[in-house]
C-alpha cells in the first residue's frame, strides 16, 4: 500500500475564500511560496508565525516573531553546541496590537520594545535578520544575520486541510546560506555562508484547540552538497498532504508517504526514529546531545516543547533509485503539544 501524489501548486492561490474558510483550489503543495494567506474571522482562532532556526559552526541561533490572535509571542534563544551553554528570552504580548503579520512567505515583520528588537526585512532575495536584547542572560545580544534565498532555490509550501474551517499553511525553506555575527556579551560567534545554513518555518492557520505535532529537520553541508530535511508527524496523519522533503542543493522532492516519529516520552533524551509508514524510503535515527523545553502555562495558552538537537543518520531512498546516506548530520526534531 502506498500513498497517492499530493497535487502540485504552480500558479499564484489564495488560502481562503471571502468567508474566510479554506479554499479548496489551495489545497496541495508547491515548489515556490505563492500561496496568499488571506486569513480573516475565525475569531481568536488563527495562529501566524515566522520561525527562523540558524546553524552555524560554534552555536545555533533562534528568532521568532508569533501571533495567536489573543497575543503574540517572541522568543529568541540559542545553544553553544561544545559547552551546551543555552539561553532563551521570551516575551508575551497580550492582544499582539502593535505585531502584523505579513500574509506573504517573503516580507518584512519586526518587533521592537526597549527589552527586544526583533527585525526580520525581506529585500531582494535577501533577508536580514536583527536582533537586540540588552539583558540576555545577564549580558548584551546583538545578531546580525544575512540569510539568501539563492534564486533558483526550490522550497516546501503545503496546505494541510482538516477540514473548511481548521486548516494550516506551513512554508519550510532550508539551507539558506547565511553570513554576519551573533555577539553575546564578551563573545563573537562569526557565521560564514559556506558552512552555515539557516531554516525557515512559516505557518499561517486556522487550528484545533488542541494539537500534538512532531517535527524533524536539518539543513547542512554533506560531502559538498547542501542537504535539507523536514518530516512532519502527527498532525498531518490522514489529511492526504504532509509536510515531508528531501533538498539537495535547492532541488526539492517530495515525499507524499506519512512518517512515523518514535521516541520515549519517558526520557526524550533516548535515540528518536523516523520511518515512512508503508515503504522503507525514509529510515532514519536521530540522537540527541541537547533538550530544550519550553512550556508556557498561561491561561488560555498550554504549551509544552521538547526540541532535541543531535544528529541524524540512515538512509533515504529516492524515487530515482539513487540512496542518500545521512550520516551525523547537525539538525533539531520535535515533539509540541498544545492547548491554544
Amino acid at each position: 500500500m502506498r500513498q497517492h501524489a499530493e497535487r502540485e501548486i504552480v500558479l499564484p492561490t489564495a488560502l481562503c475564500d471571502k468567508k474566510g474558510n479554506l479554499n479548496p483550489e489551495a489545497i496541495g503543495f508547491a515548489r515556490q511560496p505563492i500561496i496568499d494567506c488571506n486569513l480573516s474571522g475565525h475569531f481568536m482562532r488563527k495562529k501566524k508565525w515566522n520561525y527562523w532556526c540558524v546553524y552555524g559552526e560554534e552555536i545555533l541561533f533562534s528568532a521568532t516573531i508569533s501571533h495567536l490572535d489573543y497575543a503574540a509571542v517572541c522568543f529568541v534563544y540559542f545553544l553553544e553546541y561544545e559547552t551546551q551553554r543555552y539561553f532563551e528570552k521570551t516575551i508575551v504580548i497580550p492582544l499582539g496590537a502593535k505585531v502584523k503579520m505579513p500574509t506573504q512567505v517573503l516580507e518584512t515583520v519586526s518587533y521592537k520594545t526597549s527589552e527586544i528588537t526583533i527585525q526580520l526585512t525581506y529585500y531582494n532575495g535577501v533577508t536580514h535578520l536583527t536582533v537586540i536584547s540588552p539583558n540576555f542572560d545577564g549580558e548584551h545580544l546583538h545578531a546580525e544575520l544575512t540569510i539568501e534565498h539563492p534564486q533558483d532555490d526550490e522550497s516546501l509550501n503545503v496546505v494541510i486541510p482538516w477540514n473548511r474551517q481548521t486548516f494550516q499553511f506551513t512554508a519550510k525553506h532550508h539551507t539558506l546560506p547565511t553570513s554576519g555575527i551573533v555577539k553575546i556579551g564578551g563573545r563573537r560567534f562569526t557565521f560564514s555562508p559556506e558552512e552555515s545554513f539557516a531554516v525557515l518555518d512559516y505557518g499561517r492557520g486556522i487550528w484545533p484547540r488542541e494539537s500534538t505535532w512532531n517535527w524533524g529537520m536539518a539543513s547542512q553541508l554533506v560531502r559538498g552538497q547542501r542537504i535539507g530535511l523536514n518530516f512532519g508527524g502527527q498532525w498531518t496523519d490522514g489529511t492526504g498532504m504532509t509536510e515531508n522533503a528531501i533538498f539537495i542543493d535547492g532541488i526539492m522532492t517530495k515525499i507524499h508517504e506519512d512518517v512515523r516519529f518514535e521516541y520515549d516520552r519517558s526520557n526524550f533524551m533516548n535515540p528518536w526514529t523516523i520511518r515512512s509508514k508503508f515503504s522503507d524510503q525514509i529510515n532514519l535515527t536521530f540522537t540527541p546531545f541537547f533538550e530544550r523545553v519550553a512550556n508556557t502555562n498561561a491561561r488560555v495558552i498550554l504549551s509544552s516543547v521538547h526540541q532535541m538537537v543531535g544528529y541524524y543518520d540512515g538512509i533515504i531512498r529516492l524515487e530515482d533509485g539513487t540512496t542518500l546516506h545521512i550520516q551525523q548530520m547537525l539538525g533539531c526534531i520535535e515533539e509540541h503539544v498544545a492547548k491554544w
